[in-house]
């Protein structure tokens, strides 16, 4: 199911706009990564969620030669290199972390815990019969979460209670109704719901009725880091944190080297920097990292949740271009994250007044959404790259030269729950054990390219001014 204007067709203009100027400048285009290089550095993580982040690691303190070498602390990292001490016992493994596990888009996201990939959710592919066995997979990765979290002894605040798009007209209500009529005839026990039933489990009558899934729920992201940081290391992996590899020299025997002047040799390289990967001269052209925005408040009263009228604890998010997805923790906060995509030049750090004309649009977002809270303040905002491919479609898989990086990408909001299944097929992967996987389309599925800058800068710029000027809700 489509719905217009969404995310995805913000993306593909983007794309068309970049490709129609760089018809007369596609020579620029490929040497523009050496007039604009990335800067290396790392924003440091400001969320909510950071309050949980685990004491950090000490970092790399000499050369190191392993077999495995993990670039990346978050989910796809951590949970490679579980699953490879797992898979193959006798290799070794680091992971190397520029800040802390988690400091990424891993531990200060929206927290939603979905099923399917984000080009799949809610809207049927050509091939029904895959999307049914990639919705199996990611449920059955859910529940290899709890018990996970269980077998570490951490609680992640991990809730299967499903989780909810809602849907604004009455063309979308149309379109849920008949991909929920296909996807039950599949076996996919997902339910429409009409907008009494979006009234009485949300509060709200901003939404005219809704799609549920039940496998699909929400968690507290930085301690689903501290679970699979914890299950690593208990494999046998050594993590480094504060350890920022600068450059890396691909061969046979790869050559990492950190700004403290360390060197890494690995036989195989892990690739888990997702929206961070370009800074190293990776999958420039793949996938374009986008800004998010996100906001909590202070705990509200159990009356208050009463007058709003949210009754169950069901995360939900709309399907709209300036998609809005809103959550609430055990202690009974609201957390609110999207707005307008922003693509900030050359990946770097926009200034303050954009945080803050973003963290206005959110509050304006839940007063609409709950009246009650209207003027009500968020106890803290915060704000980082997610990586985003041009059709949503995220790509796991190997590359270079010798076939010996590996890599998981292009999750798309996703990747909560996404990541760690990269995890595991990347650990396959990199054991020669891939006709188990093959089957599926993302894995080493080439993703659309994106162009360099300021052509992409240019192109985001012209898409979100197209969307400003037609979308008719303003």
């Amino acid at each position: 199911m489509h719905s217009d204007p969404n995310r995805r067709r913000f993306l593909k203009n983007a794309a068309y706009a970049g490709g129609g100027v760089l018809l007369g400048a596609a020579g620029f285009n490929q040497v523009s990564p050496w007039v604009w290089r990335e800067g290396v550095a790392f924003e440091p993580n400001h969320s909510f969620w950071a309050r949980s982040q685990a004491p950090r690691n000490p970092p790399l303190a000499g050369d190191l030669q392993v077999d495995v070498a993990v670039l990346g602390g978050g989910f796809t990292g951590l949970s490679a290199a579980y699953f490879i001490r797992s898979v193959s016992p006798q290799k070794s493994v680091a992971v190397l972390e520029a800040q802390g596990c988690g400091s990424g888009a891993s531990g200060r996201n929206g927290a939603m815990l979905l099923t399917m990939t984000a080009d799949r959710y809610m809207n049927f592919s050509s091939a029904p019969a895959m999307d049914k066995q990639i919705y199996d997979l990611t449920v059955e990765n859910i529940r290899w979460l709890s018990s996970l979290s269980a077998a570490t002894s951490i609680d992640c605040e991990l809730e299967t209670h499903g989780a909810l798009q809602v849907l604004e007209n009455a063309a979308q209500v149309k379109e849920a109704k008949e991909y929920v009529r296909q996807a039950r005839a599949l076996g996919m026990p997902v339910e429409f719901w009409d907008q009494p039933r979006i009234i009485e489990t949300i509060g709200t009558q901003a939404y005219q009725g809704g799609f549920f899934d039940p496998h699909g729920g929400q968690i507290h992201p930085m301690k689903l880091v501290q679970v699979f940081k914890t299950a690593a290391e208990r494999a046998g992996a050594r993590i480094y944190e504060n350890t920022m590899v600068e450059s890396v020299e691909e061969g046979r025997e790869h050559v990492l080297r950190t700004g403290d002047g360390h060197t890494i040799k690995a036989k195989s390289l892990v690739l888990a920097s997702n929206a961070f990967s370009s800074r190293l001269g990776f999958f420039r052209n793949s996938i374009l990292p986008v800004r998010e925005y996100v906001a909590v408040t202070r705990p509200l009263s159990e009356q208050e949740l009463i007058e709003i009228g949210w009754r169950r604890r069901v995360p939900f998010n709309d399907d709209r271009t300036e998609v809005f997805y809103l959550g609430l923790t055990q202690d009974r906060r609201i957390h609110i994250g999207g707005g307008t995509p922003m693509y900030s030049f050359n990946n770097a750090t926009p200034g303050a007044g954009a945080a803050s004309v973003h963290v206005s649009q959110l509050q304006h977002e839940l007063a609409r959404i709950y009246p009650r809270l209207a003027g009500m303040d968020f106890e803290t905002s915060w704000d980082g790259v997610v990586d985003w491919s041009l059709d949503e479609s995220p790509s796991v898989g190997s590359t270079g030269r010798h076939r010996n990086i590996f890599y998981g990408l292009g999750y798309s909001g996703h990747g909560v729950n996404l990541t760690s299944v990269f995890g595991r097929i990347i650990a396959d992967l990199e054991a020669g054990c891939e006709a188990a996987w093959n089957r599926y389309p993302f894995v080493n599925a080439r993703l659309d390219y994106v162009p360099n800058e300021p052509f992409r800068w240019l192109a985001a710029q012209s898409a979100v001014a197209w969307y400003q000027l037609t979308d008719s809700r303003g």
